[in-house]
């Protein structure tokens, strides 16, 4: 029924007049709907073949691709790799996909239970243009593509002139032995077709993703999975739910938790509310008391998917000050709103500060807690580290935003836009001291992003980027801050699709989430390298990674494509 849906949509989304369509498209020549229409009145039959992963296929359009029936994916022990499908037919038939084992020469096995496979499901998608702003959709340009990865879904009905994209996904075990391993996908479209599938092991290991060294953090939203899920909010329903999302999100190596301790600290930027996990209360004896027992729950559940190392409580500069508490006397909501760094200010955050330190003390969380900015002023980030460190030296401060010296060494958790750059002698001294330093896209920037309408290489290009800059880490505002209908619109208000979300309910993945796994893993691969080179004195080797690794500019991505620059250097990581 969904793809009999899509194609139905497919009919209302106007028609392709942006250049950045040609972009999400991967540079494929243009083609207007009478072109399209020619092609397939050419066409007849059934055609499978392996396709390129870091490439988005329209539904629409047949693929330019060379046809392929085997592919060879290299991997170390431990590693996640993936390959991509494409089927394109002339009618409309049952498609199913199934794999088995692979083996190798030697009598090894990858199971098949570590092989995943579905249909890659469309999404409406938009462009980029200026980026930031509110944006009515008849403005701009939109077209489906290929972006959410259904691995619970290994069969569905493909229409007559569609192209239907496949997506496989195999988990190297860490216990592998060297060598190659073999097997077949075979996909059942009116006959079948039987695809070889060889993956390389090499005998170096990547370590699990509890002990990744890159430091990921996609912000969580809690709320929009009660509401996509249709659970109530903070029920045992709604806890349950959770899990599955943030276990997969554990698993891409997340690293710290996204906690609120105010009412809406992005000002209702998002479709669905972002709740407080505090609870304020002004006593009628002007005395406060502060509800924790909904952020300890919710810290601990947490944690207890993976999900443990930081805790980034938001915020005490708001995109929009105003702090809602329920005050006894008035016996209703009301709302703080004084200047930040007043005095009121200042009197009202005090003692809630004091509280939270001792709570966090006693729980045993005040280590690997930051209070955490976003994109606030230089001046109200000095007001809120005088005012944290009058509280408790200890206190830990986080922010996401521009790069200000002034503040730099008051901030341990410090991720800059894209636009900016620490100073070597700062990483170094950073690194030195324990701090994290890393680095964020958002609305603003047309590339590197994770966009629906962006190159999927460009996730990969981001984890060599951050190793060639020696930073830690990456960080993006939304891991599931989801629009309406997240399954078949990507599009929002304020920014370019997909911008809000890279993960779909479900939880269901995309192409997005995987790529970006696999730039990690390759920023790991890296981190493996350069400390087994030096200790073994292989300066050749080492200085040629150096090398490599110093191409990666933001500014080299306007005119060659993130794909070209990753692919160029991957057989560094895998030799």
């Amino acid at each position: 029924m969904r793809y009999i849906l899509i194609a139905i949509v497919l009919m209302f989304v106007h028609a392709s007049t942006a250049q950045d369509v040609s972009l999400a498209l991967q540079q494929e020549p243009r083609m207007s709907e009478a072109q399209k229409k020619a092609q397939w009145a050419q066409f007849n039959g059934t055609i499978v073949s392996f396709a390129n992963s870091n490439r988005r296929y329209a539904p629409d359009r047949l693929p330019a691709i060379p046809l392929r029936n085997s592919e060879t994916l290299v991997a170390w022990k431990g590693e996640k790799v993936h390959t991509q499908l494409a089927l394109w037919t002339g009618a409309t038939v049952k498609a199913v996909i199934s794999t088995g084992d692979l083996n190798g020469k030697s009598g090894a096995v990858i199971p098949k239970t570590n092989i995943s496979s579905g249909f890659e499901g469309f999404v409406i998608t938009d462009e980029f243009r200026n980026g930031c702003g509110y944006r009515k959709p008849q403005d701009f340009d939109s077209f489906l593509v290929a972006d959410a990865i259904h691995f619970e879904k290994q069969s569905g009905i493909v229409l007559k002139n569609r192209v239907q994209p496949l997506w496989v996904s195999v988990q190297v075990p860490a216990t592998a032995k060297a060598g190659s391993y073999e097997g077949w996908i075979t996909v059942t479209a009116g006959k079948i077709y039987k695809l070889k599938l060889t993956v390389k092991v090499l005998d170096r290991v990547l370590p699990p993703p509890a002990e990744w060294k890159f430091n990921l953090d996609l912000w969580q939203h809690p709320a929009a999975i009660a509401r996509v899920d249709k659970v109530p909010l903070w029920s045992e329903a709604h806890f349950a739910r959770m899990r599955s999302y943030y276990t997969m999100l554990a698993n891409a190596g997340q690293k710290c938790i996204t906690a609120s301790i105010v009412e809406e600290p992005w000002g209702h930027q998002t479709f669905d509310d972002y709740p407080s996990l505090i609870k304020w209360t002004r006593k009628k004896d002007a005395s406060w008391r502060f509800d924790y027992s909904l952020f300890d729950r919710y810290i601990a559940f947490v944690m207890s998917t993976g999900i443990k190392e930081r805790i980034n409580c938001y915020s005490m500069v708001p995109w929009k000050v105003a702090f809602r508490y329920y005050d006894e006397q008035l016996g209703r909501d009301t709302v703080f709103t004084g200047k930040i760094g007043s005095d009121a200010y200042d009197a009202f955050w005090t003692p809630m500060l004091k509280d939270f330190t001792q709570h966090l003390k006693q729980k045993g969380w005040f280590g690997k807690t930051t209070i955490a900015m976003d994109e606030r002023p230089m001046e109200a980030m000095q007001a809120v580290i005088r005012l944290l460190k009058g509280i408790d030296k200890d206190w830990k401060i986080a922010l996401a935003g521009e790069y200000h010296a002034e503040i730099e060494k008051d901030i341990y958790d410090y991720c800059i836009a894209s636009a900016h750059q620490f100073p070597d002698n700062i990483l170094k001294e950073r690194e030195q001291q324990g701090k994290l330093s890393t680095w964020y896209t958002c609305c603003t920037e047309k590339y590197p992003n994770g966009f629906t309408f962006s190159p999927p290489a460009e996730h990969v290009w981001i984890g060599w980027y951050t190793a060639a800059k020696n930073m830690n880490g990456y960080l993006r505002w939304a891991y599931n801050s989801w629009v309406e209908h997240p399954e078949t619109d990507s599009r929002f208000r304020s920014w370019p699709a997909g911008d809000t979300y890279q993960v779909y309910p479900g939880p269901v993945s995309s192409i997005r989430f995987e790529k970006l796994i696999e730039g990690i893993q390759d920023f790991e691969k890296i981190t493996v390298l350069r400390k087994a080179y030096a200790q073994q004195g292989a300066t050749e080797k080492l200085n040629q990674l150096e090398a490599a690794l110093k191409s990666f500019e933001i500014k080299k991505l306007e005119k060659q494509s993130a794909e070209e620059m990753v692919l160029s250097v991957k057989q560094l990581v895998n030799e």
